[in-house]
């Protein structure tokens, strides 16, 4: 069976979204069902329909199309629309599908959808192990910090840590903050992968080098980047259990 994708496409140029969807005419696995000229009009819909992938302009009035996908809780796949090549290189730091010079390309087009279905079938295993609404490492989220974007997948991240209202996201050697609140990020998580280590952090179980008893019935992880964080006692008692088979 031939798999569909659910497309959304937000651009704020009719004519450009107009051009796009006559183009995918020709890939039939393609069902573009909404589009948005902006990205609060485009979180609204990505939301309500929860498309597979989305066709995105960068440059849009008001918000661009990085500070949409900064506001989304999950990212979709998506395939960047953008007249600057200079600023899509720029923007983009890891992990997005693909991005399309405007005018767009059939070529181009068929390329990128081509990695869509090379994407898709790897976590196509993976998502029938992921439940509604928790996120699994299989996951990407997007990140923007100052000009700085990244798609993340979850598995990457080792450690978040709480700064006020924000959390930090430890992945490679970045730490770019994202404006969620650990316990948000704690409730969405999936447990089996991402442990409350203490009041401040959450860390990646699967990221933990070495664990050492600590002050008081506490424990202390070394995390692959470098990082030592500690168990408080209570959570200590629930990692053991966790870790005992």
């Amino acid at each position: 069976m031939k798999h569909m994708y659910k497309a959304i496409i937000i651009d704020d140029e009719r004519l450009a979204r107009n051009e796009l969807k006559k183009l995918l005419q020709d890939f039939p696995e393609v069902e573009v069902v909404g589009e948005a000229a902006n990205a609060d009009e485009g979180i609204e819909k990505i939301e309500n329909l929860s498309p597979d992938l989305v066709f995105l302009d960068i440059q849009m009035p008001g918000k661009t199309g990085f500070d949409m996908l900064s506001e989304l809780d999950k990212a979709p796949h998506v395939i960047f629309t953008t007249a600057y090549d200079e600023f899509a290189l720029k923007a983009f730091e890891v992990n997005a599908l693909d991005y399309l010079m405007k005018p767009v390309e059939v070529k181009r087009l068929a390329d990128a959808l081509h990695k869509l279905k090379a994407t898709e079938e790897k976590e196509m295993a993976a998502q029938a192990a992921a439940n509604r609404g928790t996120l699994t490492e299989n996951d990407q989220v997007f990140v923007k910090d100052g000009e700085r974007c990244w798609f993340v997948k979850l598995s990457d991240v080792r450690l978040f840590e709480s700064v006020g209202n924000y959390a930090k996201v430890f992945f490679g050697t970045n730490k770019p903050l994202i404006l969620k609140s650990l316990n948000s990020l704690e409730e969405r998580l999936d447990e089996k992968t991402f442990f409350r280590a203490n009041r401040k952090h959450i860390i990646n179980l699967r990221m933990i080098e070495k664990v050492e008893p600590y002050f008081n019935g506490g424990l202390l992880l070394d995390l692959k980047g470098g990082e030592k964080i500690e168990v408080s006692r209570r959570q200590a008692v629930k990692f053991k259990e966790m870790m005992s088979l």
